[in-house]
């Protein structure tokens, strides 16, 4: 792969942006997109690996025999799922709750709050 990418580069090395600003947000972008592909894929696979188990006894008349509350149905989901969950965490990182945003208000209230409790000490 890495003779590809040097071969690339070759090719295009004078379309290549030498400013860092833009470098950062085109990884930041491909990276994105590849979570988006791995997401599409993720639904495709496991939506087919459902229906497929859930239709392979069509004619039985008990849930539990067509594989609608069978573990191996949503196995491979939930599995799937879990290591989805990391891929989006790695991706967009922690500031999905905690943004820097929410941080900076956090410290502020509490650097409020102990200026008051300060200034009440001594009064």
């Amino acid at each position: 792969m890495r003779r590809y990418r040097r071969d690339r580069y070759e090719v295009y090395k004078d379309e290549i942006s030498t400013d860092e600003s833009y470098n950062l947000a085109y990884r930041k972008v491909k990276k994105i997109k590849g979570f988006y592909t791995h997401l599409k894929v993720y639904l495709i696979v496991n939506a087919i690996i459902i229906v497929s188990n859930l239709n392979r006894d069509y004619f039985s008349h008990s849930v539990y025999e067509n594989g609608l509350l069978d573990w191996r149905t949503y196995s491979t989901a939930i599995c799937w799922g879990v290591a989805l969950v990391i891929h989006a965490f790695t991706v967009f990182g922690p500031d999905i709750f905690f943004s820097s945003e929410w941080e900076q208000k956090k410290i502020q209230k509490y650097m409020d709050r102990e200026a008051q409790n300060n200034n009440t000490k001594w009064q």
